[in-house]
């Protein structure tokens, strides 16, 4: 009769007889027995252990109903409270009309401004206008802070989700003491192998997930605010340097007509003096004034240029790039005498910087709740669910027989395990109350700093509508003293010729014609420009970037050469959400 560890043992077990020869083999039959008596026990333990298993996982048993039902009322309490300050559009001081609005040459009515800079009717500004939207780098980085801010929005969804899951995955080598207990037998080293699946999720009971969420609609509706502020401020800056560089462009002009005048009555008083008939100071003022107003020149083509320059950064492109686009100089952009100009209140919906300041103040009131969020006991729910086995001879439900690898997918493998837990921070010794009323001063300084934008605005426009309306007037002066001057200048030299007046009399004349064109051709260029400043501080002209992107072809192709970004490029997932949705903060992952 052949015996081995296992019939020995069972033969033990139930008191039948073994020869010695037998027994010698099998010097260690006693505690073979007792391993056997626990197997046996962990066989029967392993079964209950498998009934409990498939009853968990039967729909129509106790454990799992109570375990989806905590799912739900997680859910249904998620959406129940939220701490913290719920957002009111704060009010604003506004004057019902402007200052200047009993001005004739004030037309106060609702009009369109989103391509105001047609009014000029130029169209290489227009041009330029078009040329800046496409390629300026600064509203490339606005762009860009839009997509960032899209995808901040995307890390705040994902928090209302298990915020904790992932699958894992283990294997192991193990060499146990022979020194330590053993409760079981076991092969030693044995080999173990897992394959599981982790998640916890913390419940949004007090709303701290959803006021992220606010917090970062409000955030990307205020980066697309913060686009069309810099897109407003752009289109304002190209065409006031525009209107810079063709002024420059005419007062260069006139100061050259000044030289050709000087340089004739410098040649008339050579003539004279060489003639006997005047002395050498008439030779030498007349140099004087004439190097005077040459010396003006260069001063002009330096600012020119520099403007130019200007123009070139404002439309990402060389400076040597941009006298192409300019071409030959030109008149200083004509405007009307008249301009419509609508009531104060429309401002405040209008321009993007009160409507950034407004949405910075909604983003930081959900912050604070946020932070508050923090006062309360935080409760979640975690389970893990996998497969587990190992080389051991003695496992639970393999006995003394043990398990190998090759069992890992088998039904009395799965191990799993779920519950509910809380966490209160309790003893922070005023750190969260603090931490709430840092956020509650943020908040406090942004009211004040919406106050303020609005206060600047009606400023801006009050400044810019006043500066046309008198540098109107002043232009209006200054033409009637140029051809003033030149009639003066006219007869000082005819009657220089004739001996009747000495040259000081010519030299003030041209000194002051000289000086009066420059102040007038100036003075022209203030009227455009004050105009140009008056639709910008309007709010008008970041309209035009509506259904189009953000952001560059070329920079996102780079974008999506480097990283994944799904659909966030397009415009359609970068509009701030619709009015009626902005209360439901339950969004879909953004994968």
């Amino acid at each position: 009769m052949k015996y081995d560890r296992e019939s020995f043992g069972r033969s033990m077990a139930e008191g039948k007889n073994c020869n010695d020869s037998v027994m010698d083999n099998y010097a260690g039959g006693t505690m073979l027995v007792n391993r056997y008596l626990k197997t046996l026990d962990l066989r029967e333990k392993a079964r209950r252990y498998r009934n409990k298993i498939f009853r968990a996982f039967n729909p129509k048993t106790i454990p799992i109903r109570h375990f989806v039902c905590l799912i739900g009322l997680t859910v249904l309490i998620s959406g129940c409270a939220m701490v913290g300050p719920n957002f009111v559009k704060p009010e604003a001081p506004v004057e019902k009309a402007w200052m200047e609005a009993d001005d004739s040459r004030i037309k106060t009515e609702l009009t369109d401004y989103s391509q105001w800079w047609t009014t000029f009717n130029d169209p290489v500004l227009n041009t330029l206008i078009e040329k800046a939207y496409e390629q300026n780098l600064n509203l490339q980085i606005a762009g860009i802070r839009i997509l960032r801010a899209r995808a901040q929005l995307g890390i705040a969804v994902g928090r209302l989700y298990p915020q904790q899951q992932a699958g894992i995955g283990a294997i192991s080598r193990t060499q146990v003491s022979d020194n330590t207990p053993a409760s079981v037998a076991a092969t030693s080293p044995f080999t173990s192998l897992g394959l599981g699946f982790d998640a916890a999720w913390e419940m949004d009971i007090w709303g701290k997930f959803r006021r992220g969420v606010e917090s970062e609609m409000a955030n990307l509706e205020a980066s697309v605010a913060g686009y069309d502020d810099i897109l407003v401020s752009l289109s304002g800056e190209v065409a006031g340097t525009y209107v810079l560089i063709r002024t420059f462009e005419q007062r260069l002009g006139i100061a050259r007509k000044n030289v050709k005048i000087q340089k004739r009555s410098l040649q008339i008083a050579r003539v004279r003096f060489e003639g006997g008939e005047v002395s050498e100071l008439d030779l030498t003022q007349a140099r004087s004034l004439l190097r005077n107003t040459e010396a003006l020149i260069p001063r002009l083509e330096t600012g020119l240029r520099q403007s130019k320059n200007g123009l070139a950064i404002l439309l990402g492109i060389l400076p040597n790039e941009i006298e192409e686009i300019l071409g030959p100089p030109g008149p200083i952009p004509g405007v009307s005498d008249e301009v419509i100009v609508d009531i104060p209140a429309e401002l405040l919906r209008r321009r993007p910087d009160i409507r950034l300041a407004e949405l910075q103040m909604a983003a930081q009131s959900a912050r604070i709740g946020l932070a508050k969020s923090d006062l309360f006991p935080h409760f979640g729910l975690f389970g893990s669910i996998g497969l587990a086995t190992s080389s051991d001879t003695a496992t639970i439900g393999g006995g003394l027989g043990g398990s190998d690898l090759g069992d890992l997918f088998k039904s009395d493998s799965l191990a799993w395990g779920y519950g509910v837990g809380i966490r209160w921070d309790i003893f922070n010794y005023g750190r969260i109350k603090n931490r709430v009323r840092v956020q509650d001063a943020l908040f406090q300084q942004l009211a004040v700093n919406y106050e303020n934008t609005v206060l600047r605005a009606l400023k801006e426009v009050e400044d810019s509508m006043v500066a046309f309306l008198l540098s109107q007037e002043e232009a209006g002066y200054l033409k009637d003293s140029v051809e003033a001057s030149k009639r003066s200048v006219d007869l000082s030299l005819l009657q220089y010729r004739e001996g009747l007046i000495d040259y000081q009399r010519v030299l003030d004349t041209q000194r002051f014609l000289t000086e009066q064109s420059d102040r007038y051709t100036a003075t022209s260029g203030d009227v455009v420009f004050n105009m140009v400043a008056l639709y910008k501080a309007l709010g008008g002209g970041w309209q035009i970037r509506d259904g189009k992107d953000f952001v560059s072809e070329e920079n996102m192709k780079e974008m999506r050469d480097r990283t994944d970004w799904g659909g966030l490029l397009t415009p359609d997932e970068l509009k701030p959400p619709a009015k009626e949705e902005d209360s439901d903060f339950w969004r879909t992952p953004d994968w």
